[in-house]
C-alpha cells in the first residue's frame, strides 16, 4: 500500500474531528502529490508527542527553526510505510530514544497549521508514543533542545495545539 493510501485509509477510519478530518480527505483528492514537501499547496505531516505515562510526563523539543516547544514530528518521506511508521520514525529521531512504542488507536489529534512560504500549510496527523522505562534523550541536528516537562507545565511553555494534543493523549490513556 503507498503512503498516500495509507493516509486516506487512516483519515476515512478517523473518527473525530469530522470537518478537519474532511478537509484532509479533499486536500488529498485535490493533490495526489499532497503527502510530500514539493507540495506547495499543503502536505501532510506526522508527528507524535512521547510520553512517560509512569512519571506523568511528555518530551517536547524546542524546534530550531520555529523555536517553540513542539512535539516530535516532520515530513513523509519515501521509505515511510504508513503515517504511524512516519510519526514513529520523527519521534525516534528527534527524541533520540529507542523502543518507543505508538499509543494505540490510531491518530490522538489532526491539527492543520499555517507554515511559512514557499508552501503554505501543514496537515499535521498527530499520534502519541510511550517511552520505554529509563530512556535518555538525545537532542538532534532539528532542535536546539530536548526536555521532559510534567504534564502540568506544558501550557506554560507550549503553544495550544500542544496542549490539546497532550489532553486528548491523556483522554486515550
Amino acid at each position: 500500500m503507498s503512503l498516500y493510501d495509507d493516509a486516506v485509509l487512516v483519515l476515512k477510519e478517523y473518527e473525530e474531528q469530522e470537518e478537519l478530518r474532511q478537509a484532509y480527505l479533499d486536500h488529498l483528492a485535490a493533490h495526489p502529490d499532497g503527502m510530500w514537501k514539493a507540495c506547495h499547496a499543503g502536505h501532510v505531516t506526522a508527528s507524535a508527542l512521547v510520553i512517560d505515562p509512569v512519571h506523568g510526563r511528555a518530551l517536547l523539543t524546542l524546534h530550531k527553526k520555529l523555536r517553540m516547544w513542539l512535539q516530535m514530528g516532520g515530513h513523509c518521506e519515501p521509505g515511510d510505510a504508513g503515517l504511524a511508521a512516519a510519526a514513529l520514525r520523527e519521534a525516534t529521531e528527534e527524541s533520540g530514544i529507542a523502543g518507543l512504542t505508538l499509543l494505540p488507536g490510531g491518530p490522538v489529534r489532526l491539527d492543520r497549521h499555517p507554515i511559512p512560504p514557499p508552501c503554505h500549510c501543514h496537515f499535521d496527523v498527530q499520534y502519541a508514543v510511550v517511552a520505554p522505562p529509563g530512556a535518555q534523550h538525545a537532542i538532534s541536528d532539528e532542535s536546539l533542545d530536548v526536555r521532559w516537562f510534567a504534564y502540568d507545565e506544558v501550557a506554560n511553555v507550549a503553544d495550544d495545539s500542544v496542549v490539546r494534543l497532550l489532553d486528548a493523549t491523556r483522554a486515550r490513556l
